[in-house]
């Protein structure tokens, strides 16, 4: 089925996929399940439910992830930009939806239900939509003049981030526009833009400790500790004390037991008391091996849109990984953010399968006149 002298589907996707990539994704993927069977069964207890429901609901969305990832895998670029705005479309009308038909969970509304899908949220699928689309749009303001491509990059960016704000979901907002400045620099940034947005970014931080309570008290929380509650992150930090260099072993953990999201924002502290700092470097590890192969394929890449789009799509992946573990570690305010395919939940892992699933099918080798003809719009 792989060989190299029968042209079948999948032997040309096993011989041009880049199998550094898929090897660091999978084994976090195994990772994920592992580490979630010391963080989920404490939350799952304390909500009445049965031991492993956290560890078992993450076993049957990971197989749905797997089997999008790898289908994701097979696509062509031209196809890859047809899913993304399709899923563009209907990701930010469903965001869109939330503000009036969303559950409110801590004074936001982020989740829909839907019948017997149950919560999803839609933000999670959002971002590499976005991701794909901004990229097109910046690769086709450089390759065509006549084609408005730099503008619509940049309408892109408040039609995403508006409905963001409103939920509001301060943590993806600023994903996404971090990732959209990256983008908007390797597609060739003058620097005169860079202080721009760099100033644009301060004010809206600023209007939003002035405006939103919240912001406002996360803020004030991780500059001052006597300003509020910081039960979360004082606890968080305890397991990296408890757990040392080699941690107290699985199932040993006893900070878990308080820790409010030690199944989704803060697993990675549970990871941390019970299997160590040094297992914590390797997941670090695996996470940058991820990130600097992508980047280092996209920096080869001659059509601009696998360039952006892998840089892209690799900051997208990277950033949510270090802002979630920044936050266990106290480095910055807490965020609501994931850690990918770590942290326990349905959305985040299909919407990773994705992102992830995009970049295997953009760092594919392929004929180089293959490439030109498949690229064009």
């Amino acid at each position: 089925m792989v060989s190299r002298a029968e042209p079948s589907l999948s032997g040309r996707w096993w011989w041009s996929i880049d199998r550094v990539i898929l090897s660091a994704l999978v084994a976090l993927m195994v990772s994920g399940v592992v580490l979630l069977m010391a963080g989920g069964p404490p939350v799952a207890e304390r909500l009445g439910l049965s031991t492993f429901h956290f560890v078992n609901r993450q076993a049957v969305y990971l197989a749905m992830a797997l089997a999008v990832f790898i289908v994701v895998s097979f696509l062509t670029p031209r196809q890859v930009r047809r899913l993304a705005l399709l899923i563009f479309v209907v990701s930010l009308a469903m965001v869109v939806a939330t503000l009036y038909l969303g559950v409110e969970v801590k004074g936001a509304r982020r989740w829909l239900t839907l019948g017997p899908i149950g919560s999803v949220q839609p933000a999670e699928f959002l971002k590499p939509a976005f991701v794909v689309l901004a990229a097109w749009a910046f690769a086709e303001g450089t390759r065509r003049p006549d084609l408005p491509g730099t503008w619509i990059a940049f309408l892109l960016l408040p039609a995403t981030i508006a409905p963001l704000v409103l939920q509001p979901d301060f943590g993806q907002t600023m994903l996404v526009t971090l990732v959209w400045a990256g983008l908007f620099f390797v597609a060739g940034l003058h620097w005169f833009w860079v202080l721009g947005l760099g100033g644009a970014g301060a004010v809206g931080i600023l209007i939003a400790y002035e405006l939103v309570p919240h912001v406002r008290a996360r803020i004030e929380r991780f500059m001052d500790k006597g300003s509020g509650d910081t039960f979360q992150i004082d606890t968080a930090l305890e397991s990296f004390a408890q757990g040392g260099w080699l941690g107290k072993g699985p199932g040993e953990g006893t900070v878990k037991r308080i820790l409010p999201d030690a199944h989704t924002d803060f697993i990675f502290a549970v990871t941390a008391e019970e299997f160590g700092i040094v297992v914590c470097i390797l997941l670090v590890m695996l996470f940058a091996l991820i990130v600097l192969r992508a980047l280092s394929v996209a920096q080869k890449a001659e059509d601009p849109f696998i360039r952006l789009a892998v840089t892209g799509l690799a900051l997208l992946f990277g950033i949510q990984a270090a802002i979630n573990m920044m936050v266990n570690l106290h480095m910055m305010p807490a965020k609501g953010m994931t850690l990918p395919f770590i942290s326990s939940g349905g959305s985040s892992l299909i919407s990773l399968a994705i992102g992830t699933g995009f970049l295997l099918a953009l760092t594919r080798k392929r004929p180089r006149a293959v490439d030109f003809g498949q690229y064009r719009t």
